[in-house]
């Protein structure tokens, strides 16, 4: 993991305390609502439907064991309302009839960062200082300006990697902290990076998508994408450049933002983002972009050009960690091993097959814990289960983990011979399910148990999907389905890019769902990226899981062979096109109607 140097360290606690001092001064009325807003709007403190929101950033998803622990500490002593927001938010959820809303928790966001939702901003001074202490905060996790940089939950440890893009990730979030020219953009900005031929960052869906490449020559560089992302007009990027020489990566970006924030629109906040621009102006876009890039190297002299001694500066902190030492270690007999304690554990065979992956040194594993369970919302975690988390990180991972895209967390330095030991543990800490990229590993957003923005709720949508889906037989027999479900059309759920999308809206006041069908992140196992397409008109919430039911019944009524193995969801709704689903839907519609 990046190492802060003394510089990075005293930035964060000088900004602890600035932020201190602007709440102190707010509290004491010296500073109005107006001037205090944006403030912490740029520490990523948010006002929601009942209570603030802090979203801390975790940068291209690492967490140390130490930072686990003290998110555990927020969670536990400072995520629970003043008695009387309490109060209030559970008299309103219970005249809706969901769930009690949980506190002490923390929740993992789809773009890799984590959230709290009931610390009061009086307690927010503390919290910031308590981040700052493992060197963390919240800094650009909100507001119009770049946000944390997304990266590949695998990078370093994928076979698939051409290069660990972590490095690059981080001279970005350097570069990019606090940039004075790019502070106030027209809208948000977000950027994703891979170095694996499996984009399991979705960098399509993202304002700058980056992949790494070798050319021809074997020189490394970028492929470039802008112009991707969801919200009320779903579009995947454009490729501007199929190969940047990596040194000019900055330079480039640069140019990208620099014409964004030149002509992108400021009168009208959904037509403000970057995908807007890039649509309206097509090739005139991209042809300034190219402009601003020469001006900047060759009239500028590339100011932001890396050099190849800064790359091995910032490399030299993600290089494998220090593991104990084996005596004799024999990669073959670890695997036999491991094969003869799966035939005596099926449960443990299950979750290797779904929940271990392969790594790039043969004697480690990659682990996903899931936190998708019965009773708590997807990618949320418990006080007692991020100290939990902590402790196998520290026993099985070398004291460092990852924050998914898909809302899990990831171990990336699991031995092989420690497999069944941290199996038994995450079993017993409930984290061991062998759901991993099935119909029960969902992505939900808060929805509106907690999002001022939203018009549904999807929390109790994702505990009636996982309730009905219990059987592993069956979630198997069905295969990987991506279920995406959002609480409004910001789609801070990605329901544009599940295989199965569910979008909460508004109708006459009671919450309603569309359904979308085919989307996909731009994974191998999903194809290119694409927006969902809607199935017909919205679904009440208690619809929902007979309509889910009844599309994963067309499913597997209509699916073949292909190649030897099992034809997928998508595969399947590509081939036989959206008709067969519609008329499924729709007869669970006209069932409801003849009951009622």
């Amino acid at each position: 993991m990046y190492q802060y140097t003394e510089f990075d360290k005293a930035f964060v606690r000088s900004r602890a305390a600035q932020f201190r001092d602007q709440l102190e001064r707010w509290q004491a009325g010296r500073l109005d609502e107006d001037s205090f807003r944006p403030l912490r709007l740029q520490n990523g403190w948010y006002v929601q439907r009942h209570a603030p929101m802090l979203r801390v950033a975790v940068p291209y998803g690492e967490l140390s064991a130490a930072q686990l622990r003290v998110l555990a500490r927020i969670a536990r002593e400072y995520d629970a309302p003043e008695a009387d927001v309490y109060e209030l938010a559970s008299a309103t959820q219970l005249k809706l009839g969901t769930l009690n809303l949980p506190t002490h928790y923390a929740h993992f966001t789809t773009r890799t960062n984590v959230q709290f939702n009931w610390i009061p901003l009086s307690k927010a001074a503390d919290v910031m200082d308590l981040l700052a202490s493992v060197d963390m905060h919240g800094i650009q996790t909100s507001g119009n300006c770049i946000r944390n940089i997304s990266c590949d939950e695998r990078a370093g440890v994928a076979p698939d990697e051409i290069a660990d893009p972590r490095p690059f990730a981080e001279i970005m979030r350097q570069w990019t902290t606090l940039h004075p020219e790019f502070a106030f953009l027209p809208r948000k900005f977000k950027i994703a990076i891979t170095g694996a031929i499996d984009d399991r960052a979705a960098t399509d869906w993202h304002d700058v998508g980056l992949r790494l490449l070798s050319n021809e020559h074997g020189d490394l560089g970028f492929c470039i994408s802008v112009g991707g992302g969801m919200g009320r007009t779903p579009m995947t990027a454009t490729v501007l450049r199929k190969f940047l020489p990596w040194q000019h990566i900055m330079n480039y970006i640069e140019a990208v933002v620099r014409v964004y924030n030149r002509y992108g629109r400021r009168d009208n906040k959904y037509k403000a983002r970057i995908k807007i621009l890039v649509k309206a102006e097509g090739q005139r876009y991209i042809d300034d972009v190219e402009a601003e890039f020469l001006a900047i190297v060759e009239e500028d002299g590339g100011p932001h050009t890396i050099p190849q001694s800064e790359l091995d500066r910032v490399r030299a902190s993600f290089v494998p960690p220090q593991r104990r030492a084996r005596t004799a270690h024999n990669p073959q007999a670890s695997v036999a091993a491991l094969n003869a304690m799966a035939a005596q554990h099926p449960m443990f065979a299950r979750w290797l097959q779904r929940n271990v992956a392969s790594h790039k040194d043969p004697s480690m594993r990659i682990v996903t814990l899931s936190f998708k369970r019965l009773n708590q919302a997807p990618g949320d975690a418990s006080a007692n289960q991020l100290d939990l988390v902590a402790d196998l990180v520290d026993r099985f991972s070398a004291g460092e983990a990852r924050v998914t895209h898909t809302q899990n967390v990831v171990l990336p330095w699991v031995h092989v011979d420690d497999l069944f030991d941290l199996w038994q543990a995450a079993r017993s800490a409930g984290l061991a399910s062998a759901n991993v990229h099935l119909l029960t590993d969902m992505i939900a957003c808060p929805g509106g148990d907690f999002c001022a923005l939203a018009n549904a709720r999807s929390i109790p949508i994702a505990e009636a999907m996982t309730e009905r889906y219990q059987d592993l037989d069956e979630l198997h027999d069905i295969g990987e389905i991506n279920l995406h479900i959002s609480g409004c059309i910001n789609s801070c759920g990605h329901h544009h890019s599940g295989h199965i999308g569910i979008l909460g809206v508004d109708k006459d006041g009671q919450e309603w769902y569309q359904i979308t069908l085919g989307g996909a992140d731009g994974s191998n196992a999903s194809g290119a990226a694409r927006a969902g397409k809607v199935i017909g008109p919205s679904f009440s919430a208690a619809e929902v899981p007979d309509v889910v039911e009844a599309l994963i019944a067309t499913y597997r009524d209509a699916r073949c062979d292909v190649e030897g193995r099992t034809e997928r969801f998508t595969e399947t709704v590509q081939r036989i096109g959206l008709g067969p689903f519609k008329s499924a839907a729709d007869e669970v519609r006209v069932k409801v109607e003849d009951l009622a």
